[in-house]
């Protein structure tokens, strides 16, 4: 009886899989386009489903296109940011990277890049997104996939500086 006990837990371990997770995105500054492609990437590929509660700026808004949108919800305290790329000039000056912007505006499905055309497109102010319209665009979170959040994984935190490398974030490093 015992030996059917343990190999029933051990079956069980093992049937739980990263799909069965939740990535918590809150309070997430952004940070550097590849290292949030890369993060979203493995997501998608895992399976895991994304809750967005709280503020999800920069860099961090690129889930809305590497994670499929039926994986993707939001709280109703969620506030995305949109703005420009940039990387640091010759003289470590911050510009806006015309590439990296491209990058990132290809990488959001259609609604949100025709949210940000209708405010004007990508520049250096932070344009944000919540509310009804972000409820348009991004399904709302119910019940049982804030309740996963016990499970979850958090993403976002300080990224480590690459002066070559497109940002989406224009906040202090």
């Amino acid at each position: 009886m015992r030996a059917h006990l343990i190999a029933a837990v051990v079956l069980m371990a093992l049937s739980v899989t990263s799909a069965s997770a939740t990535v918590i995105i809150s309070a997430d500054i952004g940070g550097k386009m590849r290292d949030y492609a890369t993060h979203f990437r493995h997501v998608r590929d895992s399976g895991e489903s994304v809750v967005i509660t709280g503020k999800c700026v920069s860099a961090c808004t690129m889930v809305l296109g590497l994670v499929p949108s039926d994986r993707v919800c939001a709280t109703p305290d969620a506030v995305l940011g949109f703005h420009a790329a940039w990387m640091f000039d010759d003289s470590g000056k911050r510009v806006v990277s015309a590439s990296g912007t491209q990058e990132l505006m290809t990488t959001y499905p259609a609604p949100v890049r025709a949210w940000i055309a209708r405010r004007g497109g990508l520049t250096t102010k932070m344009m944000y997104l919540r509310g009804r319209d972000l409820a348009a665009i991004v399904a709302p979170c119910d019940s049982s996939r804030v309740a996963s959040a016990s499970r979850s994984k958090r993403f976002g935190g300080t990224q480590i500086d690459d002066t070559n490398s497109p940002r989406a974030s224009f906040g202090a490093r």
